[in-house]
């Protein structure tokens, strides 16, 4: 574990933008207000909520969110064109992340311009939100494949426009924490203006490249509830959140506890199932079979513990299964006030052995019964 001095960073919650553009992924109005009250309940300081210029509807859900008071700074994504970022105006947002791709993949085969043109566009589009009462943030998509001298031009139009801050958006996927790393160090040293990290998981390293961003000196950071995002998804928010809390110690002042209820909601809302095994919120993540770590967690928890699951309002679940050994079976048995033997432990064992591997699952009370019965029969 390093030890740094105790820090904080915001937390940009993106599950209302980018987790809905997930591919078959659409919230009901209903969905998106419930989301936002557990976003905000659990201390999320800010929301980015919705695309505008995506038409009536969608500009209705902002305001309603708006309307709900809540305590956290709203954001809408807009690209930097007048005809998008004006639709932005009177939804009760605060700030728009003004968005231009700054690749030269992008620039030219995306939006037929060259790099003046970038800047030309940030220079001319800037002030006209600011007109409007709203802050700015310059979302610099595919800033991964940029050059990094053109970034630093960006950056300086930016702040001279008068944005309030720079989101670096690896938009697809393929960065790695030591380049991100050497990156936003890079841009951290050349700005004053608050730096946001937007990372993908195409790689798997969307939540290790946010760490890294938020090491180098990025003061927000993009989230997604279970990762959910396009295509791979985005960096999840119980992941980033735990690792800068218990690796990093950044204080960010969010409610553990209700992480896995908000899981649980954004997995029903958006009909994306959560992995077993996914980290910290996985209905798995917790849970113990192996004979060897059973017997460590029963003589002291720590001996296989990295994360307190007490934290987020869970505990360790203890199963039965083809790696079992005879201490779990005795414990699990003495749970149902059925003492066994480590004898008789021995012969439940073997035929729960052979029942895991018929059934594909482990034994539920009903069957741990059924196998007691079996040894007297």
């Amino acid at each position: 574990m390093m030890t740094v001095e105790q820090r904080t960073l915001v937390i940009n919650d993106t599950t209302l933008r980018d987790g809905e553009q997930s591919a078959g992924v659409a919230f009901t109005l209903d969905e998106k207000l419930a989301i936002a009250r557990g976003l905000d309940a659990i201390g999320v300081p800010e929301m980015e909520i919705g695309i505008p210029a995506m038409g009536g509807e969608e500009r209705d859900g902002i305001r309603a969110v708006a309307a709900l008071g809540l305590g956290a700074r709203l954001l809408v994504w807009s690209r930097m064109c007048a005809e998008d970022l004006f639709l932005c105006r009177g939804l009760g947002a605060h700030m728009v992340n003004l968005s231009i791709p700054v690749s030269d993949q992008q620039i030219v085969n995306k939006l037929g311009m060259d790099r003046r043109g970038v800047l030309a566009a940030i220079h001319r589009h800037v002030p006209q939100v600011r007109e409007l009462g709203l802050e700015v943030c310059v979302g610099g998509e595919d800033a991964s494949r940029a050059d990094p001298d053109f970034l630093l031009q960006v950056l300086e139009a930016a702040q001279t426009a008068g944005a309030r801050r720079f989101r670096f958006a690896d938009t697809v996927g393929v960065m790695e924490p030591f380049g991100v790393l050497e990156n936003i160090r890079r841009l951290r040293a050349a700005t004053d203006l608050e730096l946001e990290m937007h990372a993908h998981d195409d790689l798997g390293l969307a939540t290790a490249n946010t760490l890294a961003a938020a090491l180098a000196g990025v003061t927000h950071v993009n989230t997604t509830v279970n990762g959910l995002g396009e295509r791979a998804g985005n960096a999840a928010l119980e992941e980033v959140v735990v690792c800068l809390q218990q690796l990093y110690r950044f204080e960010l002042a969010i409610d553990l506890q209700r992480l896995p209820v908000l899981s649980r909601q954004v997995e029903h809302a958006s009909g994306r199932t959560v992995s077993w095994q996914k980290s910290l919120v996985g209905e798995g993540a917790f849970t113990h079979e192996a004979g060897i770590h059973v017997d460590g967690l029963l003589k002291d928890p720590l001996n296989y513990q990295g994360v307190n699951p007490k934290e987020l309002g869970r505990q360790h679940r203890l199963v039965l299964g083809k790696h079992s050994g005879t201490r779990a079976v005795v414990e699990a048995y003495s749970r149902l006030g059925l003492p066994l033997t480590r004898r008789e432990a021995g012969l439940v064992l073997r035929r729960l052995r052979k029942f895991v591997a018929r059934t594909k699952r482990p034994p539920a009370c009903r069957d741990l019964r059924m196998l007691y019965r079996e040894l007297y029969s």
